[in-house]
């Protein structure tokens, strides 16, 4: 069924019924053994392979993407003066010692409210922000990251049931730079090994960086998209890798980006030409249908939640009836979905 333009921006119209069985609740091991739905959008065709065979797509010269953010254990609990229990999860840094959180319950957690998290580390909310969230400014006796580390757990998603032990099994195995209060989830198939095969058949590896915060996973609550307004998240592309992405282009070389981070990333570092700069910002970049991508030849990613920005990224990438085709397909066929899930190589 063709949907008109008008239809195109409704929230409801990217919805899909999931069995709550297909949520996986746990990652497959090894990491590169689960299923992968690849979509060929020249002729609107389904394969369906193991993430292992994703070699098989890659061709010499092509330029794989990848975001090296490092996920937070960003989920922290303390107890007010009253003794009453406080969930703060951090989203973005704000300076040294001040985060964007958000925090429960937040109703009762008013300005001027001091937490205590540890022995080394407390906080007091300052402000709130316009999405609901807090402001908190931080005291701490030590490094910062390291008692994160030590008392934090993984901001794992409300739909995964169980906190997952193994902290390393949240991150992919090329992350670098922490910040991210959700794992780029579509880089956990990759092992070091496959990544390795890659290189061995003339695939370039290139880096950016986004770290995932509230515009990468909050839900859109308007029923029109257009009134959707994303949270702003930050940002790197190297000179050096825009130069090397830029030549790639040049040369009629495809770029493939694995995750909608990395796609954001590029989308928003180049300019209406494609053409990529060195970018050190703040995007608050909303891909939908009608969006007109400069940068990106094929996408690796997960299976996303109904109605969220992720599936309008893929559905503007592939074609809305396309994309939900190819979803309902996968439901059908009993792939694994979300963060844990199974992936989906769209070229």
């Amino acid at each position: 069924m063709n949907k008109d333009n008008k239809d195109m921006f409704s929230t409801k119209s990217y919805f899909y019924d999931l069995p709550e069985e297909l949520i996986a609740q746990t990652p497959i091991e090894p990491r590169d053994h689960s299923r992968l739905l690849v979509y060929h959008k020249d002729n609107d065709t389904i394969e369906h392979k193991h993430f292992y065979d994703i070699v098989d797509y890659f061709k010499s010269g092509d330029v794989l993407v990848i975001n090296n953010t490092k996920v937070l254990p960003a989920r922290i609990y303390g107890k007010k003066t009253t003794g009453a229990e406080v969930e703060v999860l951090l989203l973005k840094r704000l300076n040294i010692n001040t985060w964007e959180c958000l925090a429960k319950p937040g109703k009762r957690l008013k300005i001027g409210t001091t937490i205590n998290f540890s022995d080394e580390l407390f906080g007091e909310i300052t402000s709130d922000t316009d999405f609901g969230g807090k402001i908190i400014e931080f005291t701490f006796n030590g490094v910062f990251e390291e008692i994160i580390d030590r008392i934090g757990l993984m901001p794992l998603p409300p739909y995964i049931k169980n906190q997952y032990k193994d902290k390393n099994r949240y991150q992919t195995v090329y992350n670098k730079v922490s910040g991210s209060s959700a794992a780029p989830t579509a880089g956990l198939h990759f092992t070091n090994e496959l990544l390795q095969k890659l290189k061995d058949k003339g695939v370039e590896v290139v880096e950016v960086l986004l770290h995932v915060g509230l515009g990468t996973f909050r839900p859109v609550s308007e029923d029109n998209i257009l009134k959707h307004d994303m949270h702003s998240e930050y940002i790197e592309l190297t000179k050096e890798n825009a130069e090397i992405l830029n030549k790639a282009k040049s040369e009629g070389r495809r770029i493939i980006a694995c995750g909608t981070t990395s796609v954001r990333v590029l989308e928003s570092s180049c300019d209406e030409n494609g053409v990529l700069k060195e970018t050190m910002k703040e995007t608050k970049i909303f891909i939908y249908p009608g969006y007109k991508f400069k940068v990106i030849d094929g996408l690796i990613t997960n299976f996303h939640l109904p109605e969220s920005t992720l599936i309008m990224l893929v559905s503007a990438f592939c074609g809305y009836d396309e994309t939900m085709n190819f979803y309902n397909v996968a439901v059908k066929e009993k792939y694994r979905f979300f963060s844990f899930g199974d992936a989906t190589l769209l070229i």
